[in-house]
């Protein structure tokens, strides 16, 4: 018995460290951190995930508050319905040593284990519930963690847990049916829950699933079998009372952020030929086009093919069974291109990039079918060896003469190889195991392995990589200036600077600023961001067209600026995202090479007294800057009309190879000569010291490239709204030249305005603003106190906390109401005179959700000894 416990952790455990291997080959000879100058870092990894995890980290080690409210997402945002989807998992931990540019190397060695252990999971479900034991295991444990859904997800590691889950849940499942307890399937179903509530959504609706056709599968009455589907029920409901503590606050965070957005309209249509799912049973069959529309990637080997359709063709199980098999399979299939089920799936919306993301239930549905079907001394008569050729063939055609329309994730070469892996499988399911039983393990072992590696190296050699350097120099200059700025200021402020690698920027050096990319922002903040002109969409804000007016609003205290245009020895080191000429008059507190740190004398603390005009205050314009205005003399209690941004008149235009026009703003330019070059120049000299700005509507980047007196003028180029761009400060009698150059025949110089910003008249608000600043005596991510001393005639302290359900204020220690300022921020009214105010946040619903899950917890764990005192009783 020894001897034989000890053969099967042998065999779990080359299990794990199988994918490690061939995945770990991979990434070495791709020359990936640590193993040579690239990095894993890809698409959404390296542009949002990556900065998560160094949020996560300095969170754990740092700020532990963070977790449930952080200053960095944006303006600042509730993070425990945010974690919820990306952070939850315990296996983050492994990257707490892993800090700065040695994070992407990190995250390789998470992305590892976590093939190890959807490998292991697999290998030890299949121990457990069928024939399959020793060496086998690798034929399907293999297949399994290296399926085309972890090949081409492996960039979205928050997902990625799902794989060693599942397992577990069906273990649970498969006991809870079978009469042999419900606390695993319970406690694995509420794991899974805590650790990603979108992917156990997707495990949820497969278990449904699996459970009616297990249940065709025995010969048992109706009673016993709708006695074991209720048990079922019963405990994936226990399962969400136990992840109530995540599910609850998780919950109404997303009816506040992603699930504005929601469709809530069903279009009843076929997205695509569904033919065009045969290709993705070709090895490799991935590429770069796949990940933003496509078809699922669900390719697990051909040997597990074959032995799902022998599953279907053969008497393994009774025909009740199969015949479920067969609509179970059809169900997956069809929601892969059928409109309601593909939403349903997905949570009520349409995934943007990364399709069919629940393609890996179907992975696991093929290859456990198939190790149901190909045990040890299993034989298949001809007919069924015979079937499974054929369809086969049948498959294949389509894919040989192209009827399934273009697909250019497959070549010739490709389909010829999986038709030899195809081949071999046929001539596998003719063995007899019993006259060399080794030799046939092996050979089923040696073909999925090298069938699944073949596919998973094919299907990457197709994707391109964020270079370590990229990544790596980046982020210790940006953590260097952050940490510059910390050591001489650990007060609660905000960080503006003019490049940008991703728009979570705050996230990677633990700052406070106005950037963020994540499907939980909220909408009132990205709608607010936009309409004082800054980059904003749907899923992301950036801060990179402030104004002298809103880095005072806002609290920008401190700015950074790159040197020698963000190159080091001719490399792109900080890609430049704005021009911030403004800046100019802003006091230099250090600079080195690449980074030049400056401190904003005008920035306005977190929370200050202002005007109760603010109060009533509502948007009536679409121009930004006149909208910056009205906030801020709204603030100071001066009158709105009057703007501070007064709008200039250029002095000279030039128009080249162009139809002239009589005004710049909104004219449509278009070629003389459509061969020839043409550009428009508009010529300006500044009569003051004054700050200047150039509007730009949202589209006019597609149409033209902008200089200024010869230089490019830095503007980041995906924004929905107009924008304003400082193109001159302290400039007086100085000529400066904008040129549009056309890229197309026709140019719309929409919202294409200059201003200028009356410096006087701003700073005699600002002064008057700073008069009565809340003094922050001390703080955290989810309160903070201080003393205000309000001035006569400011009856209110604004502050730029975002307004999210969730805070609480306390004047003079009573409670009182918050009140919401420009649909965005929190405000307080308040009576001239000296008040101790205090801000803190607890998320919404957390506090019910937790003794939900305590109540539970304490329910289900009382449950068995409350059992056994009640049988004692009866008997």
């Amino acid at each position: 018995m020894h001897i034989q416990r000890r053969h099967r952790r042998l065999w779990l455990t080359i299990s794990f460290f199988l994918p490690v291997l061939l995945m770990g080959g991979y990434f070495a000879y791709r020359g990936m951190a640590p193993f040579g100058s690239s990095s894993i870092l890809t698409v959404d990894l390296g542009q949002q995930y990556v900065d998560f995890f160094s949020y996560l980290r300095s969170t754990l080690l740092h700020h532990p508050t963070s977790i449930f409210y952080s200053f960095s997402k944006g303006l600042g945002g509730e993070m425990w319905g945010t974690n919820a989807y990306y952070l939850f998992s315990p296996l983050n931990l492994i990257l707490l040593p892993f800090a700065g540019k040695f994070l992407s190397a990190g995250i390789l060695i998470l992305v590892l284990i976590k093939y190890g252990l959807a490998g292991l999971s697999m290998a030890w479900l299949l121990d457990q519930t069928t024939e399959q034991h020793g060496g086998r295991l690798l034929a399907f444990s293999t297949p399994y963690s290296m399926m085309g859904w972890m090949i081409a997800n492996q960039l979205n590691v928050l997902w990625l847990d799902v794989l060693w889950l599942l397992p577990l849940v069906i273990y649970g499942l498969l006991a809870i049916l079978d009469g042999r307890g419900w606390r695993f399937y319970l406690a694995a179903l509420a794991v899974t829950m805590i650790d990603n509530y979108y992917m156990a959504w997707m495990v949820a609706l497969f278990t449904l699933l699996f459970a009616g056709w297990y249940l065709t599968t025995t010969k048992e009455p109706w009673r016993p079998r709708v006695t074991a589907f209720s048990r079922y029920l019963l405990a994936s409901i226990g399962a969400t009372t136990l992840a109530a503590v995540v599910l609850l606050p998780t919950i109404f965070a997303l009816t506040k952020s992603k699930g504005t957005y929601t469709s809530t309209s069903v279009s009843f249509k076929w997205e695509y030929n569904p033919l065009k799912i045969l290709a993705k049973f070709v090895p490799g069959s991935f590429n770069f086009d796949q990940m933003p529309s496509g078809q699922p990637n669900i390719y697990v080997g051909m040997l597990m093919v074959a032995g799902f359709l022998a599953y279907l063709l053969s008497r393994r199980d009774r025909w009740p069974a199969r015949l479920s098999a067969l609509l179970v399979t059809a169900f997956l299939v069809v929601s892969f291109v059928w409109s309601p089920l593909d939403l349903l799936w997905h949570l009520g919306q349409y995934p943007v990039w990364y399709p069919s993301r629940f393609s890996f239930v179907f992975c696991f549905w093929l290859i456990w079918l198939a190790a149901r079907t190909l045990e040890p001394g299993t034989t298949f008569s001809w007919p069924v060896v015979l079937g499974v050729a054929l369809i086969f063939l049948v498959g294949a055609l389509p894919l040989f003469f192209n009827w399934v329309g273009s697909v250019n994730y497959i070549s010739q070469n490709q389909l010829w190889i999986g038709a030899g892996f195809a081949a071999i499988a046929v001539v596998i399911l003719t063995l007899r195991r019993q006259t060399s039983p080794a030799l046939t393990d092996a050979l089923i072992v040696l073909l999925a392995v090298c069938d699944v590696s073949t596919s998973a190296f094919t299907a990457l050699n197709n994707i391109s990589y964020v270079s370590q350097a990229e990544f790596g120099n980046y982020t210790a200059k940006l953590d260097a200036a952050v940490n510059t700025i910390k050591k001489g200021d650990q007060g609660l402020y905000r960080i503006a600077k003019d490049f940008m690698r991703t728009k979570d920027d705050p996230f990677q050096a633990d700052y406070n600023a106005a950037d963020h990319f994540s499907s939980t922002i909220e909408p009132s903040v990205s709608s607010f961001v936009g309409s004082i002109g800054q980059p904003a969409g749907d899923g992301f804000i950036t801060y990179t067209n402030g104004t002298e007016l809103t880095d005072s609003l806002l609290g920008f205290k401190y700015s950074l600026t790159a040197n020698n245009n963000g190159k080091q020895a001719g490399t792109q080191v900080l890609p430049l995202t704005s021009a911030r000429y403004d800046w100019d008059r802003q006091t230099t507190l250090s600079s080195s090479k690449l980074v030049t740190i400056k401190k904003n004398p005008t920035a306005l603390p977190l929370a200050f007294g202002a005007s109760d005009q603010i109060l009533s205050l509502s948007k009536n314009t679409l121009d930004p800057l006149n909208y910056q205005s009205q906030i801020y003399q709204a603030l100071a209690g001066k009158s709105t009309n009057d703007s501070l941004f007064k709008v200039q008149n250029f002095d000279h235009v030039t128009f080249i190879n162009l139809h002239e026009t009589t005004q710049i703003t909104g004219a449509v330019l278009t070629k003389v000569d459509s061969a020839a070059p043409a550009a428009i120049r508009l010529t300006f000299k500044p009569t003051t010291n004054d700050p200047y700005y150039l509007t730009l509507g949202n589209g006019i980047l597609d149409s033209v490239t902008i200089t200024r007196n010869g230089k490019a003028l830095n503007q980041y180029d995906t924004y929905r709204d107009t924008v304003a761009v400082s193109v001159a400060d302290h400039a007086k009698g100085k000529s400066v030249t904008i040129t549009m150059t056309l890229k197309k025949n026709s140019a719309w110089l929409q919202n294409v305005s200059l201003y200028r910003l009356n410096q006087a008249s701003f700073m005699a608000d600002y002064h008057k603003l700073a008069q009565s600043p809340l003094k922050i005596t001390n703080y955290s991510s989810t309160k903070l106190s201080g003393t205000v001393k309000l001035k006569k005639g400011a009856t209110t302290l604004m502050t730029t906390i975002p307004a999210a359900a969730g805070w609480h204020a306390m004047v003079d220690g009573r409670p009182v109401k918050l009140h919401k300022v420009l649909s965005t921020f929190w405000a307080l009214k308040l009576t001239p005179g000296t008040h101790q105010v205090t801000f803190y946040f607890v998320p919404p619903l957390l506090i019910w959700g937790l003794l939900i899950s305590l109540g539970a917890f304490a329910a289900f764990f009382t449950l068995p000894w409350w059992q056994k005192v009640t049988a004692r009783r009866r008997s």
